[in-house]
């Protein structure tokens, strides 16, 4: 990848090699031949070709590892080792089942989610929803092509997990025992802050060439996956801003685009209300303070506010504001908020910027008044 005129190196997700470590395995435990690499398929259809190590050739188990390479990207799982166990559980399934089970679970160092919100339920490993998929899909195409037929465990750990975690986010998160496997392209880009910030820059100039008169901002994958999934938009009217709202702006409005959407998950969205608007923790964390806020400013008793100032995730405040009476004023009240900053920051170089968010599993989703007729005149445009 070439960011700010230099070759910057592109890594690989804990998710992709946990994947490339679990179909190795799955090959090595059908034929009983050791492999040095192993080459998984990616979400989006290419292929990683990734290196072995450690193997282990147990009674009905094999077990290996890959290490970790982040890139150019700070990353504090860079250089850990994420280790499969793969053995079989049975064979030869009766009539009427799935010929191949892939059953995943999370071992050393492979934390557990503990609150409501995430996006792996509660109780279950902290193993998000694309690894799993791609874990399951890699181990079940290795298995077909040996002619197995039956149930495959698949055990992922991380020797350092329980180390490591410490340096991130997942104790806050309510994430116990370990890291998250994480990856939703199966790839890290580096993120150095001024090339990151330049790349939007350009992807912004690249829609303005294409005659682009509405642009939608999305700080991530979230974001644009509701995009598509809910909205029906073409991504390729889309900006990724990472965590960098407030450079977004500004860069938008320097350039005089007249209408913007913004779409994302109210764990990054939900901070504007304060005027943070570049939205990485390190910068600040006002989440449950906003939502406690405004809770309180229509009748919320301290009991309430201390319970959503002791939440975790947006999820787990809003739900807990579900079932209020002023549940549709709070809503409300933080709208008006987050349009008042978005359009502060803008400082009238833009027409009309207008915004969605929305938690996880979407219960709760937060629209600007104007939000469902510019995506329709996006639509009709």
């Amino acid at each position: 990848m070439i960011k700010q005129g230099k070759k910057m190196k592109v890594g690989y997700t804990t998710g992709s090699c946990a994947t490339a470590a679990a179909a190795a395995c799955t090959h090595m435990l059908l034929t009983k031949e050791r492999v040095f690499d192993a080459t998984i398929k990616l979400p989006k259809g290419d292929d990683l070709k990734l290196t072995i190590e450690d193997v282990v050739f147990g009674d009905n188990y094999v077990m290996g590892a890959v290490q970790k390479d982040a890139g150019d990207d700070p990353d504090v799982t860079h250089g850990a080792y994420i280790y499969a166990k793969v053995k079989i559980l049975d064979r030869n399934h009766s009539k009427g089942e799935e010929a191949i089970k892939v059953v995943i679970k999370g071992g050393v160092g492979v934390g557990r989610v503990t609150t409501d919100g995430m996006r792996r339920p509660k109780g279950e490993w902290a193993i998000n929803p694309v690894p799993l998929k791609m874990i399951r899909e890699n181990v079940t195409m290795i298995a077909s092509k040996q002619g197995f037929k039956g149930t495959i465990e698949v055990e992922i750990s991380v020797p350092k997990g329980l180390e490591l975690a410490k340096r991130t986010y997942n104790p806050r998160l309510g994430i116990q025992g370990g890291i998250s496997i994480l990856g939703t392209s199966g790839l890290v880009e580096p993120m150095s802050e001024k090339a990151l910030i330049a790349t939007i820059h350009l992807d912004i100039e690249r829609l303005i060439s294409l005659g682009k008169n509405i642009i939608i901002l999305s700080p991530g994958n979230y974001g644009q996956e509701y995009c598509k999934d809910e909205l029906g938009l073409d991504l390729e009217d889309s900006v990724k801003t990472s965590n960098y709202i407030g450079e977004s702006l500004d860069y938008c409005s320097y350039k005089g685009i007249k209408k913007l959407l913004l779409v994302g998950h109210t764990g990054k969205i939900i901070k504007l209300a304060a005027g943070i608007m570049n939205t990485h923790s390190s910068y600040g964390d006002a989440r449950m303070e906003i939502i406690a806020a405004h809770a309180a400013l229509f009748g919320a008793n301290a009991e309430i506010i201390k319970q959503l100032l002791s939440c975790v995730t947006t999820d787990q405040a809003l739900d807990l504001l579900y079932e209020m009476p002023y549940y549709e004023d709070v809503k409300k009240s933080i709208i008006e908020k987050i349009k008042y900053h978005l359009e502060f920051r803008l400082k009238e170089g833009c027409e009309q910027i207008e915004f969605c968010m929305f938690t996880t599993q979407r219960r709760h989703i937060f629209k600007s008044q104007g939000f469902d007729s510019l995506v329709d005149e996006l639509k009709e445009g």
